[in-house]
């Protein structure tokens, strides 16, 4: 049935529009910043770009989806990680040993090895196996031939190409900026909808929304955080923290051809110098989890029903004779590998959660509400019979407006 552009669900006193809600206009500075984040001339050789590996038609993750550790601008050469999703890093905290959890959190890159937004688009530029450049000054001839120059010398003044390292500093200035503007910061998802009471989600969904948040079944929550903030922002469905959760060697990780399988990598303790932190990766944002696998720091895992799968059998299920298998394998022989840092491995939190095969696609299905880009279209088409019961039945405002107390802060040296 087609839809008017614009409906009033009357008997709640709700307005929904079948276009988003507007943004913030993006500063001149956020604009460079998105023009330079997918300029491909500024890698060595040309062609890869901060938008080749976060691209926006998945969350700002890498398009390439047939391996799960990217190629830079040499298509030979691996990264040994997943690119995570670039949305949503601006609210990360800067790194640092939080005294309140006695334990670290924020910080950018899996391992937090960057403190801030700033410090992490430095890298890439320089890192051989991503753009690959031999040294800023390089960079920087790139852009004064760029057509982002004379953009550049509008927002950062007609010298701001002249000092190599000054210019620098402002090239991911300006890419920060984009980081922190309304295009990878948008919560408009089916969840943010719901929140706001202008959206309903299916039994399914609220089930799972259930299993995600109760302590004694997925405590998925105790991490990421499905409620809003005391201050009011959005839930951000992490908290930046640092966790092992036991994720085994991928055998797909295309950089073991460059350093061979026996390489181990040590996530945070690799930062810290702490071996009580190797193994241990960023707690990464559920938001638009739908659309960005492949899953976990190394791209094991294929989908989202192997995922929650694992963290509620990892430690029933028997060890698989390899250690060295795929996801999908181990799937199907009904085993699970060892870790690949087994002695930091969370055995608190996860691993033997009980949930049933149902609760787990129900999680998995509440885990489909938090993709960006909800639009009252979808409101529409919801499931037969639940329009209609927002238009005639005024008991379900109380559903709609309801709000469930945040879930207690868990310290991450408690699990």
């Amino acid at each position: 049935m087609a839809q008017p552009s614009l409906y009033w669900v009357i008997a709640l006193g709700i307005a929904v529009a079948d276009a988003p809600l507007p943004t913030r206009a993006a500063t001149a500075e956020q604009s460079l910043g998105q023009s330079l984040f997918f300029d491909t001339s500024l890698s060595q050789p040309g062609g890869q770009a901060c938008g080749s590996c976060h691209a926006p038609s998945v969350a700002f993750t890498d398009p390439n989806k047939s391996n799960p550790t990217s190629a830079g601008a040499h298509p030979t050469l691996f990264g040994n990680r997943n690119a995570p999703t670039a949305m949503y890093s601006a609210y990360s905290p800067a790194f640092q040993f939080n005294p309140a959890i006695q334990d670290y959190n924020g910080g950018q890159f899996l391992d937090g090895r960057a403190a801030t937004l700033e410090d992490q688009a430095k890298a890439p530029f320089l890192n051989p196996i991503e753009m690959a450049n031999p040294d800023k000054a390089s960079v920087i001839q790139k852009l004064r031939d760029s057509p982002n120059a004379t953009a550049f010398l509008s927002v950062y003044g007609p010298n701001a190409l002249n000092d190599v390292d000054q210019a620098y500093t402002s090239l991911v200035q300006a890419l920060a900026a984009y980081e922190r503007s309304p295009a990878l910061l948008p919560f408009t998802s089916k969840y943010d909808a719901y929140l706001a009471g202008t959206s309903l989600l299916t039994d399914q969904e609220q089930h799972g929304l259930r299993l995600f948040e109760d302590p004694t079944k997925g405590n998925c929550a105790a991490c990421h955080a499905s409620q809003p903030a005391a201050d009011g922002t959005p839930p951000l469905f992490t908290d930046f923290t640092y966790d092992n959760i036991g994720v085994p060697k991928n055998p797909a990780n295309g950089s073991y051809s460059q350093t061979g399988s026996a390489v181990i990598d040590l996530g945070l303790g690799q930062t810290t110098g702490d071996p009580a932190d190797d193994g241990r990766f960023k707690v990464g944002t559920f938001r638009n989890i739908a659309i960005t696998g492949f899953y976990t720091h190394n791209g094991w895992f294929d989908n989202l029903v192997q995922v929650v799968d694992f963290y509620n059998t990892r430690d029933v299920k028997p060890a698989c004779v390899s250690a060295f298998i795929s996801a999908a394998d181990a799937e199907r022989l009904g085993c699970w590998p060892a870790a690949e840092v087994p002695a930091t491995v969370n055995h608190d939190e996860l691993g033997d959660l009980g949930l049933t095969a149902q609760d787990v696609d129900d999680i998995v299905a509440f885990l489909g509400t938090l993709t960006d880009g909800f639009t009252a279209d979808q409101f529409a088409a919801l499931e037969p019979g639940t329009l209609t019961l927002m238009l005639t039945g005024l008991p379900v405002l109380a559903l709609l407006r309801r709000r469930r107390a945040p879930s207690k802060p868990i310290s991450a040296r408690q699990r």
